[in-house]
């Protein structure tokens, strides 16, 4: 796998890109009251576990601090459907900080659903998406797991989005943070069980937080 040998572009100069562009679009859409769409802005790090003892609670930490900032769009498909699920259609691009691995970029296109829990005026969400991720370079976390496991690894593999956030103006009630939420979403790519290029092992879990707004 190719070491670094130079970082052209370094991961907070690439966070500072991410919120520029963020900034501009929720003050360039800001007049639109349809809601039609959102806006994520995330940051994180790598995992070495599993998908499932992250979603039981167990985050874990990887031992090289692998970070990822990522800027997510989506347009809303369908809201409020059977009282409480809405749809977007998503696509987001990400910047992987691999420190020994040459830095990746992500291309991310995928379906999120979203349900408003019934309880505290549906201020909470869950959120699922699936669809399909396309990294520049191998990450540092997929070689190492499928090195172990005596795995494969691919560029392209499935994606999944699982998120839980509350939308930060009816929680303070605040009419200026209407439409903006904060939220933890985890970033998961696999092969589906060597479904995808035979990749059965040799995924990434990335947990993040984020601001999120609706326009």
């Amino acid at each position: 796998m190719g070491k670094i040998a130079s970082h052209t572009l370094t991961d907070g100069s690439f966070l500072k890109i991410l919120y520029t562009l963020f900034l501009v679009s929720i003050f360039s859409f800001s007049s639109y009251a349809q809601q039609n769409y959102s806006l994520r802005l995330a940051s994180g790090k790598a995992s070495p576990n599993d998908l499932g003892e992250i979603v039981l609670g167990d985050i874990g930490r990887h031992q090289y601090n692998l970070k990822v900032y990522a800027l997510d769009g989506g347009y809303l498909l369908d809201k409020n459907y059977l009282d409480g699920f809405s749809f977007y259609l998503k696509g987001g691009v990400a910047y992987f900080d691999e420190k020994i691995f040459e830095d990746s970029y992500e291309v991310t296109l995928y379906l999120k659903a979203y349900y408003d829990l019934p309880y505290f005026s549906k201020i909470f969400r869950l959120g699922f998406g699936e669809g399909g991720s396309y990294t520049t370079h191998t990450l540092l976390t997929e070689y190492l797991e499928a090195q172990q496991k005596g795995d494969n690894n691919s560029k392209y593999l499935n994606y999944l989005d699982i998120s839980f956030d509350f939308e930060l103006g009816r929680f303070f009630n605040a009419e200026q943070m209407q439409g903006f939420y904060f939220g933890y979403a985890i970033k998961h790519r696999s092969g589906i069980f060597g479904l995808i290029n035979n990749v059965e092992h040799g995924g990434s879990n990335y947990n993040t937080l984020y601001i999120e707004k609706n326009f």
